[in-house]
């Protein structure tokens, strides 16, 4: 488990969506995505300790957004602006002074990656981080994306692989072995 002593200057932790959606009962569950809640916290506080800024980032589609699937789109419904599934999951402790990255609100097309057109490159990068600790949700779909994106940006990117759950287990296998082509330290 994470101490104080995982981090070091130019860190930073990313935490991908986990929002009620993508935890069970939820409009788009991943199975036992609730559990990396205890993970994470665990994460946070070490973070804290440690003096690293904390970023989480979430779904916040438009009602009617056209990756649903009553529009064409691969995904039911999902994390639409201002609902209880948009939320983050209620056990999840995250700090006052954690920063949220805000995606999936362009009416054009999807946002997988918490670095798609929100500012999160530019951020990391005037705070000086160069090395970011990332787990969320789902490891094979929105964390694959972030985690390739913040590996071409230059950044040295660990994976919390005990922190993530993908939506299929094929699919989580399919994205550890792309990440780990990337670059990607994935940390059991």
């Amino acid at each position: 488990m994470p101490d104080k002593a995982t981090f070091r200057k130019g860190d930073a932790l990313l935490i991908v969506d986990v929002q009620n959606d993508f935890c069970p009962g939820g409009a788009l569950p991943i199975e036992a995505g609730d559990a990396i809640v205890p993970v994470l916290n665990e994460w946070i506080n070490a973070a804290e300790n440690a003096g690293i800024r904390i970023y989480v980032s979430r779904d916040w589609h438009p009602e009617s957004h056209m990756s649903f699937d009553s529009e064409g789109g691969a995904w039911p419904p999902h994390c639409i602006q201002d609902s209880d599934g948009a939320a983050f999951h209620s056990e999840l402790s995250l700090p006052a002074g954690a920063v949220i990255v805000t995606k999936g609100t362009r009416f054009d097309r999807d946002q997988y990656s918490a670095f798609d057109e929100t500012g999160l490159a530019d951020e990391l990068a005037r705070r000086n981080v160069r090395r970011v600790w990332i787990a969320g949700l789902a490891l094979d779909v929105c964390v694959r994306a972030t985690a390739l994106d913040a590996a071409k940006e230059g950044l040295e990117v660990h994976l919390i692989k005990t922190a993530t759950r993908p939506v299929t287990l094929e699919g989580g296998s399919k994205a550890l072995e792309e990440l780990e082509r990337a670059g990607v330290i994935v940390e059991e």
